[in-house]
Parts: structure tokens; sequence; C-alpha cells
């Protein structure tokens, strides 16, 4: 599994002309971190945009470069890529706009103007969760020929969705954050704006649900470079059977990491300061992680070795 950097911009031309737009959103908003004085939510007001762009560009360019490993074109897909591409528009659009106004754009029910921009968010990224699930079906459908490939792109295009289902708590019921003017926080148990981490923002006093929510989403990347760092460094000791069932156990560990965060968050407690129970059950992780990939190992050496994972 290889990528040619050549054939990048021919890929899916929305997703990269999106990813270049993004880009270019990176270097202004960057920017404006520093030359921005204005503070929201404890954080510099040009953060959220740059955080945004940024994650934008990875996400578009790992998914069009998924959508060029199918053995045949899928117009619908393409399609639904296109549709997928208008929603992160509209949402980076309406981020700006609140940059620019001088206000969230994340749960601010402050003036009907906001409610409705909130609401027209909410919207666009709920299009955005379905297109991304119909590209994952007709992705696995078509069965990339490369093995391991295709299974690290499954892994993660399902725990990408997972990813931004860590993020569905942020607006339940639940989340009571104490105003009338705000309708859903990021933090568990403290206020939002409250002492973060340094360029996550994520808190250090409480629980925070945008922790599983990067990690889930981010799956996009990390399995697939995974298959990619097996094919190169190991790919001529490894077989291509052996390398996907690393990916499966690997991609296992990383699902069952992405609830335990979330889980630790919807407790109220920061990233860094884990409970007697948060360590239990990280333990538990490895303890079943580590013996899994040794016994796929195993199984490369003895066919006879069934694989218990």
């Amino acid at each position: 599994m290889t990528i040619d950097l050549r054939r990048a911009a021919h890929w899916h031309r929305p997703l990269m002309l999106l990813v270049a737009a993004m880009a270019v959103l990176t270097v202004i908003a960057g920017i404006g971190v520093f030359a921005d004085s204005r503070v929201l939510t404890g954080a510099p007001i040009w953060l959220k945009p740059f955080k945004f762009a940024v994650s934008f560009v990875l996400y578009g360019t790992t998914l069009a470069w998924m959508l060029s490993l199918l053995p045949r074109r899928s117009r619908f897909a393409e399609r639904t890529a296109t549709l997928l591409v208008a929603m992160a528009v509209i949402e980076m659009v309406l981020i700006v706009v609140q940059v620019v106004r001088g206000t969230t754009s994340h749960f601010n029910a402050s003036t009907p103007l906001n409610v409705a921009i909130f609401a027209v968010m909410g919207l666009s990224i709920t299009v955005l969760f379905v297109a991304h699930l119909i590209i994952g079906i007709v992705v696995l459908q078509r069965r990339i020929p490369d093995r391991v490939a295709r299974t690290a792109v499954g892994w993660g295009l399902g725990l990408s969705l997972l990813g931004m289902l860590a993020a569905m708590p942020m607006v339940l019921p639940g989340q009571d954050t104490g105003s009338e003017v705000i309708a859903g926080a990021h933090s568990v148990g403290v206020p939002d704006g409250g002492p973060g981490l340094p360029v996550f923002g994520w808190s250090t006093t409480g629980g925070d649900l945008r922790i599983g929510h990067f990690v889930g989403l981010h799956a996009l990347q990390a399995l697939p470079i995974l298959a990619i760092l097996l094919s190169r460094f190991v790919g001529t000791r490894l077989d291509e059977l052996t390398r996907a069932r690393l990916v499966v156990v690997a991609g296992g560990a990383y699902g069952v990491l992405t609830v335990l965060l979330t889980w630790q968050a919807l407790r109220g407690q920061p990233l860094l300061r884990p409970d007697a129970h948060t360590l239990v059950a990280v333990a538990a992780l490895v303890v079943a992680a580590a013996p899994a990939t040794g016994l796929v190992l195993a199984r490369r050496r003895n066919p006879d070795l069934a694989l218990a994972a």
C-alpha cells in the first residue's frame, strides 16, 4: 500500500479543493491566533477555526485517498463525498462568521440568530455523518484489493463514526450548563473555558468530551498509517494476512480506548488525573491487546494455532 503524492490532487477534486481551502484558512487562523488579542471561553478566538481547519485538511485528504483505492469508480460515493464537502464548507463558514462577530459558534443560545446558526451547524454535521457512513458502506462493498489497506480503511471509517458519536453527549439534556444562553458544553463537571492542556484546550480540572471525539475521529488516519508502516517496514517478514490481523487488533484496541476516554470524561475526570477505575480499565485493555498481538504473530509461525482475539 503506497501513496502517490503526484496523483493526490486528482483523487477527488471537491475533497482536494476543500483541503486546499482549509490549508489557506489554517494559515489565516494561525495568524489570527497571534494577531487578534480577543479571547473566547478561555482561548484565543481564532483557535477554534484553526483546529477545525487542520482537522478538515486531514479528513479531506484521507477520505479522498480512500476513494482512490477503490478498484473501480463509484459515482454514488463521489457525489456523496461532494455533499460532505458542502456540509463541511457550511460548518466552517459559520464558525468563521461567529469569530468575526466575536461570539461562540457552538452551544450559543444567547439570541435567535445564534440559535439558528448553531441549529444549521448541527444539521450540517448530521448530514456529514450520514454521508460518511454511506461512503464507508460503498468502500467496504467495493473491496479494495490490498487486504491490509482494506482492513485499515474499514476500521478507520468505522471508528471515525464512533468518534463523531462520542460528541453527542455535549448537547444531550443531561449536559446541564446552568445557563439559559448555553445549550451544551465540552466539559463535564466544570464550566467550559477553564484551565486546559496547551493547544488542545482539554480541561485539566474536569472531564472533557472532546478527547474521545478527537481520538475516535483520527482513527481515520491512525489505522491506515499503521497499515502503511507494517507494509513498508515488516512487509517482507510478515505475510499480508498477518499484517491485516495486526490491524484488526489495533483497531479493536483503538475503539475500546475511544470509549474508555469518553467514559472517563462523562464521569467528570480530567485526562491526566485518572482514578483507580480508569487505571484498571486501561490495564485491562493492555492485558487484552498484548496477548492478542502475540497470538497473531504466533499464528504466523504455526498455522494450526487458532487466533483467539
